[in-house]
């Protein structure tokens, strides 16, 4: 069961994990005006910084570009209304994953543990200094997380697990997911055929292959004081669903400053890597497979985190790269 658990959390990590229960003060009232005026900057000239659902026309092929959160909140069930009948009537619905990759996912972890959990050497009480293990171990029982588990997982992993707040812990476990998944429910209703954008091995490329010091510093980043955790989670909300996905990014890479004891250059350079394997790299390798799904089908939906719509290396941008004309839908 646990092998479950583990598998619906790193598929619902990614791009802009958030959940109903966390509600509060938002990160966006806490900004100084400097940050406000820096945050402003970042989102001013950024292409299609705002806005959830597009289309992407060319010739007689139309694709219908939706930026998805994985998690659930019942605002989401508007966008689902939004998009049912699109997505009855597509020809093809493409996703980060399909129930198909989710299986697959859940199998691996099952027969290769030592994916996600130290099976040799030293455990994590052993790799980090005292002070920063107390730390792990007051995050991961918020998160009902037993210490012995934290200690023997792989540091990339529990940082994808500690990033989340413990507000949005019990829904992620319990297997509520968000717009992706009402999608999929909604193709498979309609008896639509599903596409992975990527292999389902790939958040084990781009993290799993890390040195160990380079996931502990991953580790220590995902430990924001909780208040800052939940403030950020709350912004995000506001933010996804105010269709402001710029400034939902950019207010990440603000926080980054907040994370105690951060060099404000060591943490934009930590933040650009993250960007850029975990946003840029892979719109880029997906922009083949969407244009080769067109080839054969007139009708798609592509449904990804709504961090992968935005910027100069974003879905949208690279597609009108390729010819393609982009206009958003209200």
């Amino acid at each position: 069961m646990f092998f479950r658990s583990a598998a619906t959390l790193l598929l619902s990590c990614i791009a802009f994990p958030a959940a109903a229960a966390c509600v509060g003060d938002s990160y966006l009232d806490q900004l100084t005006p400097q940050q406000e005026a820096q945050l402003s900057a970042a989102v001013a000239d950024m292409p299609y910084s705002e806005g959830l659902i597009w289309t992407a026309a060319k010739d007689t092929t139309e694709i219908t570009v939706v930026g998805t959160m994985h998690i659930y909140d019942p605002r989401l069930e508007e966008l689902r209304a939004q998009l049912a009948e699109t997505v009855a009537t597509a020809d093809l619905v493409l996703l980060e994953a399909t129930p198909k990759e989710e299986a697959q996912l859940q199998e691996m972890i099952t027969r290769e543990p030592d994916r996600l959990f130290i099976v040799d050497g030293p455990t994590l009480p052993e790799l980090v200094d005292e002070d920063t293990w107390q730390l792990i171990l007051a995050a991961a029982s918020e998160r009902g997380i037993p210490s012995f588990l934290a200690a023997k997982m792989q540091p990339w992993y529990l940082s994808m697990t500690l990033a989340v707040p413990s507000c949005a812990m019990a829904d992620m476990m319990a297997g509520v997911r968000g717009l992706d998944h009402m999608i999929i429910e909604d193709a498979q209703a309609a008896g639509v055929p599903m596409q992975a954008v990527e292999p389902y091995t790939t958040l084990f490329d781009l993290f799993g292959d890390d040195n160990m010091d380079d996931q502990i510093s991953m580790l220590r980043v995902s430990m924001l004081v909780p208040d800052l955790q939940q403030q950020m989670f709350v912004a995000m909300l506001d933010s996804y669903f105010a269709e402001e996905i710029g400034q939902l990014w950019e207010l990440s890479r603000l926080a980054m400053s907040d994370v105690p004891g951060m060099d404000p250059v060591a943490g934009n350079a930590m933040f650009d890597e993250m960007e850029e394997s975990l946003l840029n790299m892979r719109n880029r390798n997906w922009i083949p497979v969407i244009t080769a799904a067109a080839e054969g089908h007139n009708n798609i939906v592509v449904a990804v985190g709504a961090g992968h719509l935005i910027g100069e290396q974003g879905v949208l941008q690279l597609l009108e790269n390729e010819g393609w004309t982009i206009t958003r839908l209200d």
